[in-house]
């Protein structure tokens, strides 16, 4: 049996205007989804790092899928080869995984040569988010705030004066934690709290800090829309 060293040249199972198509689609619609992110984003973890990485995706995906082709075994491969990558940068926001997922489907959309389907879906889904954005659908107009409290450990119970303090002051309110700090000689109380209109986060920190003898009053205003 006669063994075949030669070199098999699998380029010829696309072409090179294939190529070309492929990954040129995959950018410009890369694009648009990046452009959509970020004219669509709200908060303070802005990240160009992470929209250059929309667009680096959306092409690598489109060169994988010409790579993989249609061969199973080939696909097999690829994945025991991308199990051992391992991404320790933490998404913030479920949103941002929604944009990856996005120029994750465009990319296979190109890489498999269904341009039509790039195009439309790159087009319908971005005007979506544009227009959700615009419109600000399904936001909760309910503004809440979170106050957190220091006061001294082993010197009398101060949940009580606290609690009135924020009576007079917010709507509602609810004690969702309270955890030990310094080493234990302060108790740190965090409440989720709605302020009164015509409130000002000032006036509550003053009168906290009036009973907690001088220790940290921190109130933060709209934390549910930033990121902490």
């Amino acid at each position: 049996m006669d063994l075949d060293f030669g070199i098999t040249d699998l380029s010829g199972t696309f072409s090179v205007l294939d190529v070309v198509l492929s990954l040129t689609l995959a950018f410009a619609t890369s694009v648009v989804v990046a452009w959509t992110y970020r004219a669509s984003h709200r908060n303070i973890s802005y990240s160009q790092s992470y929209v250059h990485t929309l667009i680096i995706l959306g092409m690598l995906i489109s060169l994988i899928m010409l790579v993989v082709g249609s061969n199973i075994a080939r696909a097999f491969a690829l994945v025991g080869a991308l199990s051992v990558v391992r991404f320790r940068n933490a998404i913030k926001e479920t949103r941002d995984v929604g944009f990856i997922f996005l120029v994750m489907g465009v990319g296979m959309a190109c890489g498999t040569r269904f341009y039509t389907l790039a195009i439309i879906a790159t087009a319908v889904i971005c005007a979506v988010i544009l227009l959700m954005h615009r419109f600000n659908w399904f936001a909760l107009n309910v503004q809440r705030q979170v106050v957190k409290v220091q006061v001294p450990a082993d010197d009398g119970d101060y949940s009580g004066a606290i609690e009135d303090v924020l009576i007079s002051t917010t709507d509602e309110f609810e004690l969702i934690s309270t955890e030990s700090v310094r080493g234990g000689s302060l108790l740190e109380l965090a409440y989720s709290a709605r302020m009164k209109k015509g409130v000002k986060p000032g006036e509550v920190i003053e009168r906290l800090r009036d009973l907690n003898a001088g220790q940290k009053a921190t109130v933060l205003t709209g934390y549910d829309q930033t990121d902490m």
